[in-house]
């Protein structure tokens, strides 16, 4: 059933793109952060030990994670930036440096894809991956 939801969230992110440039590019990137926080919500459960190590689950996360860097920019446009969103200002004033972090997001997920083929790796690379989805979330995203 996860491996369903990974899959779902696969196709939402691949059709964000388009979904940004005709509907609300808010509730567009909302909606993508909450399908990349449900493909991650099983790889934590591995990393602790809750759950035995399933390297197609991870493989999809991972996938998910490159598909998602490689959209993300795309979900803040210019005029994006009131309204109910956590975005900081800074989002928009630093895109450069802000979409860089998607890029290094992206290198990590692929590498970790590359990487990954037990357990021990997947401990190994899976923190790496985390970090570089973080980076963004200290300067870029306002607390609850």
């Amino acid at each position: 059933m996860k491996f369903v939801s990974i899959a779902a969230a696969v196709a939402l992110i691949a059709g964000i793109g388009a979904a940004v440039a005709q509907g609300d590019a808010i509730t567009q990137r909302k909606d993508a952060m909450k399908a990349v926080g449900a493909a991650t919500g099983p790889l934590g459960r591995i990393m602790r030990g809750e759950e035995a190590f399933d390297l197609a689950k991870v493989q999809a996360a991972l996938n998910l994670y490159s598909r998602m860097a490689k959209a993300a920019p795309a979900m803040f446009p210019a005029g994006s930036d009131a309204g109910a969103t956590r975005a900081t200002p800074a989002v928009f004033t630093e895109k450069d440096k802000f979409n860089g972090l998607f890029a290094n997001w992206d290198a990590a997920s692929t590498a970790a894809l590359a990487a990954i083929k037990d357990e021990a790796s997947f401990k190994t690379e899976l923190p790496k991956v985390l970090a570089a989805c973080g980076a963004c979330h200290t300067p870029y995203r306002k607390p609850e």
